[in-house]
């Protein structure tokens, strides 16, 4: 079993093109064990965004704090602290924090 506050975890700067003001923190992973799901917590400074892709995996997203919008090619809705949020396997999706506070959410992905 693994318990470790969230914050003792390094939080990183992804590499990926098209980020702006994105922090993640891996806090379940396959360096933990887990052999399906890891579990990152990802951090969106006010006008911040992560970029606008696809994967060939689904998304489940708990958002903690902040509001914001997401973003696919063919529309937005906007987010709330306790959104949740589902994204299917190969759908454009971008998280783009639009309010002053920091948008903080759980998103949990299939380890490949």
């Amino acid at each position: 079993m693994k318990q470790i506050h969230y914050s003792d975890i390094k939080s990183e700067i992804p590499s990926e093109d098209g980020i702006k003001d994105v922090t993640v923190r891996w806090l379940i992973s396959k360096n933990d064990g887990a052999t399906h799901f890891a579990m990152r917590l990802f951090e969106v400074q006010s006008n911040g965004y992560t970029p606008l892709h696809q994967h060939d995996w689904e998304h489940e997203v708990f958002i903690l704090e902040g509001s914001g919008i997401t973003r696919n090619k063919e529309k937005e809705q906007s987010l709330h602290t306790g959104d949740v949020i589902y994204i299917p396997s190969m759908e454009w999706h971008q998280f783009i924090n639009t309010g002053s506070e920091p948008l903080k959410f759980i998103c949990v992905v299939p380890i490949k």
